[in-house]
């Protein structure tokens, strides 16, 4: 469902702007109900429509209790989410905890990953890029089986 890099601006109130043509969808698909947490790897957050992150909780939720790595994972995302609508404009408010997290200022990227939409400071999604080109350029990773047969 969602693709592509938009560069985006924050408005002075917090709020991010969806681009137009994820807003009918996510009207129809989750009636602009979205939640909005922290990437647990990356100085980034991800926007999920609500029933994407229903499966995401439901997961989350038989994590142990008594398992310090299940705990930490529950804890930085259940921890972290908001829930937000999209107002009748296309914009959802970023609460300012997760504008802090994720370093953001007027200058945005939202990054469609299928699923969710990633947040991201321009500066950050910059670095990140050219971190990701020049590992791919060093083959530095493992191949997973999946990576095996994809060619473009």
């Amino acid at each position: 469902m969602f693709r592509g890099a938009n560069a985006i601006n924050l408005d002075p109130k917090g709020r991010l702007t969806i681009p137009t043509r994820y807003r009918q969808a996510l009207m129809d698909d989750c009636q602009g109900q979205l939640v909005c947490t922290i990437d647990n790897r990356q100085s980034c957050l991800l926007l999920y429509p609500l029933p994407n992150w229903d499966i995401i909780e439901e997961k989350i939720s038989n994590f142990s209790t008594m398992n310090a790595d299940e705990r930490r994972i529950s804890r930085l995302l259940i921890g972290h989410a908001h829930d937000v609508d999209m107002d009748k404009s296309g914009r959802v408010l970023v609460a300012p905890v997760l504008r802090q997290f994720a370093n953001l200022d007027k200058e945005i990227m939202m990054v469609g990953q299928r699923n969710r939409i990633e947040i991201w400071s321009q500066k950050t999604w910059y670095a990140q890029v050219e971190e990701d080109r020049a590992a791919e350029q060093a083959a530095q990773y493992e191949n997973s089986e999946r990576l095996q047969d994809f060619s473009l």
